[in-house]
């Protein structure tokens, strides 16, 4: 191992580029800080470079466990002044020797195993918070972004909204019936208003008279002079 190690550090830089480039291993990171922070974006420089070399190695010692992974191991190549590059991972065991993509790409999307219940605690998430970043300020081209936690609910939304719907319905149709009976109800107190008028009901002395068929006066009999009553 530390063998290793010293073989890398002491390697030409040309030779660990040629490493970088010649690799189908590599992962194209894109890095958009300006767009991101605006005026509180930091410049990117080889400290930086440092940051994001340390935490790769983070979360390859994380996918591994093994505690041989150091920045020596996460080579940096077509590095450009709009922040992007191309890493690639060697082997702690053969510095010439290239970690696969597939294993690379699981240590960066791999749940943190100190978290595992929290899906959004992802290796990823804590690359991107050490920089201030996100899945979409921070690319790793052809690594998915990371999803957050699918949100779960005690009750289904679509059963929430059924009820309000149902419970809006029901109450239409309550206020309509109640409105037709009201309704219903004015008009026959008003036919029936007509109605009395129609037929000449009168109440007079509390004596109802009713169908005196248009004559002026009716002629009561028992207050007529009658002689044969009167005479003595």
């Amino acid at each position: 191992m530390l063998a290793g190690a010293l073989l890398l550090i002491f390697l030409s830089p040309l030779v660990a580029q040629d490493l970088c480039k010649d690799s189908k291993d590599g992962f194209k990171v894109r890095l958009s800080i300006k767009t991101a922070l605006g005026n509180d974006a930091y410049e990117w420089n080889e400290s930086e470079m440092f940051l994001f070399r340390s935490t790769v190695a983070y979360a390859m010692r994380k996918q591994t466990k093994q505690d041989t992974y150091d920045i020596t191991n996460i080579l940096v190549c077509n590095d450009t002044q709009r922040v992007s590059f191309v890493f690639v991972v060697t082997s702690p065991d053969d510095p010439a020797n290239m970690i696969p993509k597939a294993e690379v790409e699981k240590a960066v999307s791999m749940p943190d195993p100190s978290h595992i219940i929290h899906y959004s605690r992802l290796n990823k998430h804590r690359i991107n918070s050490a920089f201030l970043l996100s899945d979409m300020t921070l690319e790793f081209v052809g690594i998915p972004p990371t999803l957050e936690a699918p949100i779960t609910y005690e009750t289904q939304p679509w059963l929430i909204v059924f009820g309000v719907v149902i419970g809006a319905v029901a109450i239409g149709i309550v206020a309509l019936l109640m409105s037709t009976a009201s309704k219903k109800r004015r008009a026959k107190e008003n036919a029936a208003g007509l109605s009395e008028e129609d037929e000449g009901i009168v109440k007079e002395n509390g004596t109802a008279l009713s169908g005196l068929g248009g004559r002026e006066s009716v002629f009561n009999q028992a207050f007529s002079n009658d002689d044969r009553f009167t005479q003595l």
